[in-house]
């Protein structure tokens, strides 16, 4: 299973092929170190994550938006002008002014910007509810927040936009777990971006390497059929002792067959000379 890529070098083609199927043994060779690459990548991002990143707690209150052109009966028109008024209802709570009087009631030491980053409002899909979320790294604050946030919009924008008075269908209570980080997701991205580099390592090793490693490497790249290979003796290239002594002993014997092989000669033409 091979595919083909072509690049340009020096303003030449040049065909590569990528063996795929030897890139997956590759990952099997050397699955060990992906594995311990990974592991030591998420044990470094859980680390980092909980020195380094302090957590966040989020608080949620909820309004409900409706209007009514009477006091008793509420009909399909009123309905749809609700749906209307909750897309106008996010950006003006989100504005500055809004911003400015939760700040001053609750007494924070931060700017209108500052607060408005802490402050998400969301409308739930197919309804004319408004979700109110605080997150800050206090989970009482997170919930005064959003309380306070709630509590001036059925105030001030019914004045504003002259229509009826939204209501508070739930309070945001203190969160008493953290919203952000999270210790599993992060550890398992971590995980995955090791064994990632790992292999990526591996593989730009692969494509690189040039070397002539067998008789169908020398077919593959120069067309030309070896007529034969002489393999290589591992214990001769160690610097082991036995693997000197071994080749010590070969290059003797062949020096000792080739000093009688010499006499022999010298023997037989000093003989050939005497007749």
């Amino acid at each position: 299973m091979e595919t083909e890529l072509n690049k340009n070098f020096n303003n030449g083609e040049e065909e590569v092929e990528i063996d795929l199927l030897e890139l997956v043994f590759l990952a099997r060779r050397n699955w060990r170190v992906i594995v311990l690459v990974a592991l030591v990548c998420a044990i470094l991002v859980g680390a980092f994550t909980y020195f380094f990143i302090p957590p966040k707690y989020q608080a949620t209150a909820k309004i409900y938006i409706v209007s009514s052109s009477s006091d008793s009966v509420i009909n399909l028109t009123d309905l749809q002008i609700a749906s209307n008024l909750t897309s106008d209802y996010k950006e003006l709570i989100m504005m500055r002014p809004m911003m400015e009087s939760t700040i001053q009631n609750l007494n924070l030491d931060m700017e209108a910007p500052a607060l408005s980053k802490m402050v998400d409002v969301t409308n739930t899909t197919g309804t004319r509810i408004l979700n109110i979320t605080a997150t800050t790294l206090d989970p009482q604050l997170s919930a005064d927040i959003a309380n306070e946030v709630a509590k001036l919009s059925i105030s001030w924008l019914p004045a504003i936009m002259e229509s009826n008075e939204p209501h508070i269908v739930q309070d945001a209570i203190v969160p008493k777990t953290k919203s952000s980080p999270s210790y599993k997701k992060n550890v398992l991205i971590g995980f995955l971006a090791g064994a990632i580099l790992a292999y990526g390592i591996y593989v730009i090793r692969y494509l690189l390497d040039d070397t002539i490693k067998s008789a169908d490497d020398m077919e593959k790249y120069f067309g030309v059929v070896p007529l034969t290979s002489i393999p290589e003796d591992p214990a001769a290239n160690d610097g082991s002792r036995e693997g000197n002594d071994d080749y010590r002993s070969v290059i003797k014997r062949l020096f000792t067959k080739t000093k009688r092989e010499d006499k022999y000669k010298a023997k037989s033409k000093h003989g050939r000379s005497k007749k």
